[in-house]
């Protein structure tokens, strides 16, 4: 009984700091998905970390909880934290198993749109907001083009509305101290040449697979709370309950 109530004590404390910890991965996963929405088709994609976001308030009043019950022992405390350590548990498995699913759905969608998005970009002359989004995301990530900078050199003339013979990538793969240097590819110094496609799919593996791990540490912790609180419960039994 000593140390179970001993370890509720420190898994308390620990629910505390693993909640902003989770919470971080659950905002980076919703903030990433908003800022790439025209890469995805699905609204949905952004699932895991709203689930994520409501472990991690959830975990606020569950690790409040555990501090209780391992200095004084309440029944109806102790059937709180049991039914909190559920649903978080459930919580935290949905988005694990999501954030891992959805990992591998994004890679295979993202190189089909982001082909699609750069043989419809416009040059200077397009408004929509897949061009835009093609400039932010180079300018964000520093690259050109899906795989390289050579991308653009496989659009046409006629839809950048150029001459044939002046073959040009978009001003946002410009470096940032030659942000008008207007794409010309006879200074390559002063351009970004990787592809974008590599950085985006690593960033978006790395956000998925810190919130995988978060869910899956944080589930263990939990068993082992639930552990813990059902020991002090054995000893105190709900008698005068009926189910």
């Amino acid at each position: 009984r000593l140390f179970a109530r001993a370890l509720l004590r420190f898994l308390g404390f620990i629910f505390w700091g693993t909640a902003v910890v989770l919470a971080f991965g659950g905002v980076f996963v919703i903030l990433m998905c908003k800022n790439y929405r025209y890469f995805f088709q699905e609204s949905f994609l952004s699932l895991p970390g709203w689930l994520a976001v409501a472990a991690a308030l959830i975990l606020l009043p569950t690790g409040v909880l555990a501090i209780s019950i391992s200095v004084k022992c309440s029944r109806h405390q102790q059937g709180a934290l049991m039914y909190l350590l559920l649903v978080l548990l459930c919580l935290q498995v949905s988005s694990a198993v999501l954030a891992q699913f959805y990992s591998v759905q994004m890679a295979s969608e993202l190189e089909g749109a982001m082909d699609y998005l750069v043989y419809q970009y416009n040059g200077a002359h397009s408004q929509g907001p897949g061009g835009s989004a093609v400039d932010e995301v180079q300018r964000k990530l520093q690259c050109c083009g899906v795989q390289n900078y050579t991308d653009w050199l496989k659009a046409t003339a006629a839809a950048w509305h150029l001459s044939a013979e002046k073959s040009r990538v978009p001003e946002s793969c410009c470096k940032e101290k030659y942000s008008h240097c207007g794409g010309d590819i006879s200074h390559m110094e002063q351009l970004f040449q990787e592809g974008c496609l590599r950085k985006l799919e690593d960033q978006l593996h790395f956000v998925n697979l810190y919130v995988f791990w978060c869910c899956t540490v944080l589930s263990i912790l939990e068993l082992l709370a639930g552990v813990s609180n059902g020991i002090l419960m054995r000893h105190q039994p709900f008698r005068d309950f009926r189910i």
